[in-house]
């Protein structure tokens, strides 16, 4: 974040809407608890928030205040006596006396008529224009339930420097597009004035328009011509000199006070500006010394590279960031590794990407479309001149072979062929004139490079989209125990020497060579609750896992009408009856009630009459039954399937409406018995099951969950891949449809613009011709879902958010909160329950270690910390909210902690609370007898944006799209707001259970 003009900024923003709190009067028995509220009241903003803002802007009058009122509570010593007693004191930010309204019936949510959402609207008080409006949640307290262990964290002490940091402009004529080029330029101007003009000072730059230096330079502004080398220049000819005019403007001074007191725990909102200065210096020796891709750094040099197949290999390297935490300044370096580009010979890069040889054979068509796909944008140098290794980007690749190939050499048209060229003008010969030339430059001058005289360049990285071998490789090279990736990570600070760093010196940055060692706690498993048929009735996992022997499923459901369709040739038709007949009966013997009959025989299909096949199934079906549809369809795969997943699944989940369990063939072959119990349980909880409930749920025993009725959500969006330019995003929403066990779970999926982060359904209006103004959107749709499954509506919303990083939490809280108000207030006017909103991120480099590796108590059988182990000190945030859980027993590899991040918390949660929440939930995911490494909504929402990525293709292209969160309201065709196509609607039989388990 630029340094300059912060308080214009600050005066210039767009007005912030906040909606009122309105009072919450529910017919129930006893008065719902409304929490009091951290920070303000709850915003609502109609325009885009403003991105310029940093995240953590509050008032420090109110931050104080807020902070010192909250730890006064007497309320927060316990975490289950006070749960239905605490007082309200959220407060209301307008005096709007609540209206009565005819639409609440004994407590029952029934949709508002337009004239009413109108009302709502009305209701809204605008207030004067400030980012400092919304607080995240300030840290309570710290957790004191668990064990009490010692861990170490891949953190660093960084120690503060008391310099002063200076920031300069920097303009660049003309202007450079390469950060390289302009690391090149600035690198040319230090050298060239250091010792004089830049008064020995040695400065860092960001590659951009930012050069910072410890102590202020001798002038204020100063103009500099540098003379470099141009690198890239056409097919002949020597390299020219270009000359750059550098000019340097001072801007501002970091205030380093400011941070010292964020560090301490004095001021809520982080200086972003001190941070990034910080964070480039250090960055600034290895950007020279490394290749940088985006946080971490790589070389082949670091640990020799392994091939992954097709001309691509992989590179290790480092993360490096630098972060604040309570111990203060901290340098978070872990291990990386990426896929890039083999610096092969092209001809041996194509080979290798066809895998066969192309020397003496014509290539096809699509070995053409294959080769232009992998090399387009690719850097290669020429191999032709002896030294002279000009570099040049592919653009293309020729249609015809490289003897065909002529060119104009004068203005009258005279022809000469490439062959010709390169033989007379580099006493060339090209032997394999069969093969297609590259192109490079642009569209209107293209030049033709023959494959066999260029090679490609070093350290490109590789961003398209892995095969299934190539990830299998990588993660080979990346899958690290944990004692081996703690001695790496330890090497690797050794290696990049900070104290003999000159940028770190002249910022005067020290930083530690120890890891962090940090206190944290062991939270114990939970008990688990089995059907009282069965011989074990409870259950307490160990070190994360436990099995389903001598146990049933506490709510197993029956399987009376199901079928079966073979899709793999390979197996016959009495192997797929054995295995179906072992599925039933691990079926039956985990508590469920499955005919081991099929409703018709076993059906041979192929892959690419997937459609016909499947509607021929249920149409057979159906008449067998005498209209009855079918409850489950069970489907034996290919073991390479291709598309036959994805379509089968669009074509049960959106059309048929038929819940579908996929199973591949080399399962059916090897009949594992594990296989079939974890089957059986993905089975059941599509069928709307349940296979196991926290014994503390059920005994109402979970503060702030168990008093009143409560529903939990989980929301994530997953983004196209990269390449992938105009594919929608993904957003998807479940929330548990069961109270007071919290283990069933309903979702719903939309399509939303490419890269959007902001979930845009979460609720919507739009105008119908005989209704008026209609209200929707998935939480509101979610909310009466809980209703009609429980007859209660929910009083209590714990909104477990996924896939958000730290620069739009700000965003995604301020948007996302009030669409949840929104939706609440859409179905009864005085409707607003408490809300705790929490980001889970897993795309972190936080790693835990144990503190003794030899200690056989302190690591699991794959040496990784505990499950349950958490961390809310020393390496979390100084003054927020959050903390770092792994509740999950490791496979392989070093486990990743999932960091939860409590941005908003109406409920007053205790550390304790939501820690042990968060973790006792983490053993209620279905699909295995393991506690989970995410929580398990969060990861059910993941699951479901995943799963309707396939509803995009081929129906999206046919536009039989009909809604985007699947209620049924769009017609055929339509698009929403933002030009987006919406994904064909779910069937309601789905959308009522986990389909996407």
């Amino acid at each position: 974040m630029p340094v300059r003009q912060m308080k214009e900024e600050s005066s210039q923003q767009h007005p912030i809407v906040i909606k009122t709190h309105l009072q919450n009067s529910m017919n129930h028995p006893h008065k719902s608890p409304k929490a009091p509220q951290n920070g303000k009241c709850p915003p609502r903003q109609d325009l885009a928030p403003n991105s310029n803002k940093s995240q953590n802007e509050t008032s420090p009058n109110s931050s104080n205040k807020n902070r010192s009122r909250r730890r006064g509570r007497g309320g927060r010593k316990s975490d289950q006596g006070d749960a239905c007693t605490r007082p309200s004191s959220r407060p209301c930010t307008a005096a709007d006396k609540p209206v009565a309204s005819e639409d609440r019936l004994m407590g029952v949510i029934v949709p508002r008529t337009p004239n009413e959402c109108a009302q709502n609207s009305r209701s809204l008080v605008k207030f004067p224009s400030s980012s400092r409006s919304c607080n995240f949640a300030p840290r309570p307290g710290y957790g004191q339930a668990g064990t009490k262990c010692i861990v170490k964290a891949n953190h660093f002490f960084a120690e503060l420097p008391q310099k002063d940091l200076n920031q300069y402009d920097v303009t660049i004529t003309p202007e450079v597009a390469s950060r390289t080029v302009n690391r090149a330029i600035m690198a040319e101007l230090v050298r060239l004035y250091r010792e004089s003009a830049l008064g020995m000072r040695l400065p860092a730059y960001d590659g951009r328009k930012s050069l910072y230096t410890a102590g202020e330079l001798p002038f204020v502004a100063k103009e500099f011509r540098i003379k470099l080398l141009d690198d890239d220049g056409g097919i002949s000819g020597p390299k020219r000199e270009r000359e750059y005019k550098v000019v340097l403007k001072f801007v501002a001074r970091a205030n380093l006070h400011h941070l010292g007191e964020f560090l301490a725990g004095k001021r809520a909102d982080a200086p972003q500006e001190a941070l990034q200065i910080l964070d480039i210096v250090l960055r600034e020796l290895s950007t020279r010394r490394f290749c940088p891709i985006g946080r971490s750094f790589f070389s082949p040099d670091i640990r020799a590279p392994q091939r992954l197949g097709e001309g691509l290999e992989s590179w290790c390297g480092f993360y490096q960031s630098i972060r604040p935490t309570q111990m203060g300044l901290s340098l978070n370096i872990d291990m990386a590794s990426a896929a890039f580009i083999e610096p092969l010979p092209v001809i041996e890069f194509v080979g290798q990407l066809l895998g066969k040889d192309v020397l003496s054979r014509q290539l096809s068509d699509s070995d053409r479309v294959k080769i232009k796909r992998a090399l387009r944008g690719v850097k290669v140098e020429v191999t032709h001149r002896g030294n002279v290794r000009r570099k040049y980007r592919v653009s293309g690749l020729t249609s015809q072979p490289t003897r065909e190939l002529v060119f104009p050499v004068d203005d009258e048209s005279n022809m000469k062929s490439v062959v010709e060229y390169f033989q007379e003008m580099y006493g060339f010969t090209i032997q394999y004139t069969h093969l297609p030339c590259l192109q490079v430059g642009n569209q209107k001058k293209a030049n033709y490079l023959p494959m066999e005289a260029c090679k490609i360049v070093e350290g490109q990285r590789y961003t398209k989209r892995l095969n299934e071998k190539q990830i299998t490789a990588l993660l080979r090279v990346t899958c690290q125990r944990p004692r081996d990736r703690e001695n790496d990570i330890l090497r690797t600070v050794q290696h990049n020497s900070y104290d003999q760093d000159p940028y770190a010196k002249e910022f005067g940055i020290k930083i530690s060579e120890k890891l962090a060692s940090v206190e944290a706690r062991i939270l114990p498993a939970p008990w688990l609750k089995y059907h009282e048929t069965g011989k074990e009735k409870d259950c307490l996992p160990q070190v994360g896992q436990w099995n389903m022997m001598n146990k049933k499923m506490i709510n197993g459901m029956t399987v009376n009408r199901w079928a079966c369709i073979n899709f793999s040739r390979s197996v016959q038709d009495s192997i797929v009856r054995g295995f179906c007949n072992e599925l039933a009966q691990m079926c039956q013997v985990s508590g469920m009630e499955f005919n081991p009959d099929p409703v018709i025989p076993i059906y041979n299909a192929r892959p690419e009459q997937v459609e016909k096949a499947l509607k021929h199934v249920y149409h057979a079906a159906m008449n067998k039954t005498k209209g009855k549809e079918l409850e489950l369809l069970l489907a034996i795969l290919p073991d390479n399937n291709g598309s036959l997943y994805g379509d089968l699944k669009r074509i049960c989940e959106t059309d048929l409406g038929l819940i579908s369990q996929c199973c591949l063939t080399k399962h059916v072959f090897k009949i594992s018995k594990q296989y079939l119990a974890n089957v059986s349980l993905k089975i059941n909880v599509k069928m709307g099951g349940r296979n196991t409930v926290l014994l503390d749920a059920i005994s109402c025993r979970i503060p702030l969950v168990s008093d009143i009725p409560t529903i939990i959500f989980g929301a994530d969006v997953t983004h196209p891949e990269n390449g992938e330019d105009s594919s929608p995003s993904i957003a998807a929403v479940v929330a548990s449809q069961d109270w007071p066990e919290v283990t069933k779970y309903a979702g719903l999926v939309c399509a939303q613009a490419h890269r959007q982060e902001l979930i845009q359904d979460l609720y919507k209006t739009w105008h119908d011709p005989v209704r008026g103004t209609v209200s929707g959107g998935m939480i509101r749709d979610l909310l009466i879902s809980f209703r009609k499954a429980t007859g209660q509506k929910p009083l209590r919303i714990i909104f477990y958010r996924d896939g958000v990083s730290e620069g739009q939490f700000y965003q995604v809280l301020l948007y996302e909160l009030d669409a949840i108000r929104k939706a609440c207030a859409s179905l009864e006017p005085n409707y607003q329950p408490p809300v705790t909103f929490i980001v889970v991120q897993k795309r972190h480099h936080t790693r835990l270690f144990a503190n003794n590796h030899r200690d056989r108590s302190s690591v699991d059988k794959s040496g990784n910390i505990m499950p349950g182990t958490v961390v809310d000190t020393k390496i979390c945030h100084p003054t927020e909210f959050d903390f770092y859980l792994c509740s999950h027993a490791g496979i392989q590899g070093t486990s990743r902690p999932a960091h939860y991040h409590v941005l908003w918390d109406e409920n007053n949660f205790t550390p304790d609370g939501i820690q042990s929440l968060t973790n006792n939930l983490c053993y209620t995911y279905a699909r295995c007898t393991r506690s989970v490494s995410v929580v398990p909504p969060a990861y059910y929402a993941h699951l479901a944006a995943f799963r309707a990525r396939f509803y995009m293709e081929p129906e999206l292209q046919q536009e039989n799209g009909s809604s985007g969160t699947g209620s049924g309201n769009k017609t055929k065709g339509s698009r929403t707001e933002s030009g987006v196509k919406p994904l064909p609607a779910l069937k309601e039989n789905v959308k009522r259970v986990m389909f996407y388990c």
